[in-house]
């Protein structure tokens, strides 16, 4: 129950001369002719009174004034005006009331209070009514719906993001990565290549079909081959050896025109040392150093 506060601080006119010193407590300021407060056998004058000793109302925080009406309840006060309803704003200051959760509530709004909320369109969840729970909120049956697509989600699975929920179509739709071969979702594992996505199993050699998950491979006019492939159909052959030139495992290779060889294989034909960072002559494809070339 609230009560109108009757304080012990109330005005008054000092009935003294001129002459008697009577200043409020807390600015010194002269109270004759002046309207002042007595509290606690001191006096104050009404601002002093609202900064210093008036109540703060819990509802607009500002300080009861002495011109105010003010109601109390379990150590707390309000200004008569801001001692509402929480839901409806209906005045209750002579009225029934509860306070649920810090919440001012007439008898009217209360079995408001002991429903849950729907955590879509806010508000009241009837007792008796399907609603859905999850991660602590409710909703009713309408409300529970795919924040995509609208369409009710009932007990079909859903995939929570944050505060909104999505159908699985949707889901994979709006966050799923896509296959960059197929086009597909991909659900799960995958494989990035050149910061695109694949599924493991559309990752594989342009020849034989191998996947190429965890294996080595090169690539040639976007598309990726197996060792064995691109060794045997796309990789150019050595000048000397005629074997593939490939440079996997960090084989050095040289290249001078159309033509590639293994480092090792790079050497002059006449007297077999190596030409690798030296300047060399050619003679019908074959390579030869400065000296033996002099004498071709």
């Amino acid at each position: 129950m609230a009560f109108h506060r009757s304080p012990e601080a109330y005005y008054r006119y000092p009935e003294r001369t001129m002459t008697d010193r009577f200043n409020c407590h807390y600015c010194k300021e002269s109270l004759h002719g002046r309207k002042y407060i007595q509290k606690d056998d001191q006096h104050c004058c009404v601002k002093c009174y609202e900064k210093f000793i008036a109540n703060t109302c819990a509802e607009c925080k500002k300080p009861i004034g002495c011109d105010s009406k003010e109601l109390h309840h379990n150590g707390c006060h309000w200004h008569e005006n801001c001692f509402r309803c929480y839901h409806c704003s209906r005045p209750l200051a002579n009225d029934s009331f509860m306070i649920k959760n810090e919440r001012i509530t007439c008898n009217k709004c209360l079995p408001r209070t002991d429903s849950s909320t729907c955590h879509s369109c806010k508000r009241a969840i009837k007792p008796g009514t399907k609603s859905f729970e999850y991660g602590g909120s409710h909703w009713h049956e309408r409300c529970f719906t795919c924040n995509r697509c609208l369409k009710e989600i009932g007990t079909g699975s859903f995939v929570p993001k944050g505060d909104e929920i999505y159908c699985v179509s949707c889901n994979e739709k709006k966050f799923s990565k896509h296959c960059v071969h197929c086009r597909k979702t991909i659900t799960s594992g995958g494989v990035t290549y050149r910061d695109e996505p694949w599924h493991t199993e559309c990752f594989v050699c342009k020849t034989c079909r191998k996947q190429l998950s965890g294996q080595q491979f090169t690539a040639h006019e976007n598309f990726v081959y197996c060792v064995n492939c691109y060794s045997n159909f796309i990789a150019k052959k050595c000048g000397a050896c005629h074997k593939p030139v490939t440079g996997f495992g960090g084989a050095e290779v040289v290249t001078y025109e159309d033509r590639q060889w293994h480092s090792n294989c790079f050497k002059c034909k006449k007297c077999y040392s190596s030409l690798v960072n030296k300047p060399f002559v050619t003679h019908n494809r074959d390579v030869y150093c400065n000296d033996c070339g002099k004498s071709l």
